[in-house]
C-alpha cells in the first residue's frame, strides 16, 4: 500500500488543500500496481499453504494413507514389507496378499528378488490402469468373495498376507475366511487390521470409501477369536517382528498379528 505522507496534509480556506488533492492522485495512479501486487502475494501464499498441507513432495503418500476413518491398512503393508522380510527371512518367496488395492502390494513383492506374489481382490474393480489390467489377465490377481472358499489347493503359499478385508467381516463369515487363509499357507498368515490407540473401542463401527461398515476390534477381541477358533499365533515371529520394527523405527499404524499355518 501506498506510503501516508510524513506530514498530514493541511486544508486551509485558500485552497491550501493542493498537498491533498496530490495524495489522491497518487494513489490512484498507484492503485492498478497495488491490486496486482495483492494479487501475486495471495497466489504465492495460498501455494505455499496448499503445498505445507500436504506434506511436499511426499503429500501424495500421505494422502493414500488415510481412509475415512484411519490408516489405510494395504498401504502399511508396503511399509512394512522390508521389516517382515527380516522377520519372515528366506520364508517369504511365495507371498499372497488378500485385500483392497492388492495391485500396489504384488506390484511391490514382484520387485524383490527371488519372491512370488499373488493377489486377491476381494471387491469389483472400478477403474484400474493397464498395469493392474495385466496383472488380472495373467491370474496373478484374481476378483474373489473372500466369504467363499479360496480358489487354491491348502499350502499353496509360504506366507498369506490380509489387510483390511477382514475388517467388513462379520464373525460369522470370519469363522470361515480365517481358516480359509491359514489352509492355504505353509509359514503362517500375517493379519493387518484395525487401528490400535485409544479411538479403537470393541464393536465400534465406521464407513470407509468402500461403503461397507467396518468394525474396529481392539487386540483382546481378535485374540480370543483366536483361540475360539484354535488358531495360534507365532510369537516367535511377532518378536522377531517387533525387534526389527524397533531397528527400522517403524511404528504400524495398524495392528497386526501372526499366525502360525495348520500342520
Amino acid at each position: 500500500m501506498p506510503r501516508r505522507p510524513a506530514y498530514p496534509a493541511r486544508i486551509s480556506s485558500g485552497g491550501g488543500n493542493i498537498p491533498f488533492m496530490a495524495s489522491i492522485r497518487s494513489k490512484s495512479r498507484n492503485s492498478p500496481f497495488l491490486s496486482i501486487g495483492l494479487v501475486v502475494l495471495g497466489a504465492i501464499l495460498l501455494i505455499g499453504y496448499c503445498y505445507s498441507n500436504s506434506g511436499g513432495a511426499n503429500g501424495g503418500l500421505q494422502g493414500l494413507s488415510k481412509l475415512e476413518g484411519g490408516a489405510s491398512c494395504t498401504l502399511e503393508v508396503i511399509k512394512a514389507l522390508p521389516v517382515l522380510k527380516k522377520a519372515y527371512g528366506d520364508r517369504m518367496q511365495k507371498v499372497l496378499h488378500v485385500g483392497p488395492d492388492t495391485f500396489s502390494v504384488v506390484s511391490s513383492l514382484l520387485t524383490e528378488e527371488d519372491t512370488e506374489a499373488w493377489g486377491i481382490e476381494p471387491y469389483d474393480l472400478d477403474e484400474v490402469d493397464a498395469e493392474c489390467k495385466s496383472l488380472v489377465h495373467r491370474g496373478i490377481v484374481r476378483v474373489a468373495d473372500i466369504k467363499f472358499p479360496l480358489p487354491y489347493r491348502g499350502k499353496s503359499f509360504s506366507i498369506v498376507i490380509v489387510s483390511e478385508a477382514l475388517d467388513y467381516l462379520s464373525p460369522r463369515y470370519l469363522n470361515q475366511t480365517l481358516p480359509e487363509l491359514v489352509r492355504v499357507s505353509t509359514n503362517g498368515v500375517v493379519i493387518f487390521t484395525g487401528y490400535p490407540g485409544e479411538q479403537l473401542k470393541a464393536g465400534s463401527r465406521d464407513v470407509t470409501k468402500f461403503g461397507r461398515p467396518t468394525k474396529l476390534r481392539n487386540p483382546s477381541w481378535w485374540i480370543r477369536f483366536f483361540v475360539k477358533n484354535s488358531l495360534e499365533e507365532n510369537e516367535v515371529v511377532g518378536k522377531k517382528f517387533e525387534q526389527a520394527s524397533l531397528k527400522s523405527s517403524y511404528t504400524p499404524a495398524c495392528q497386526v498379528f501372526h499366525l502360525k499355518s495348520f500342520p
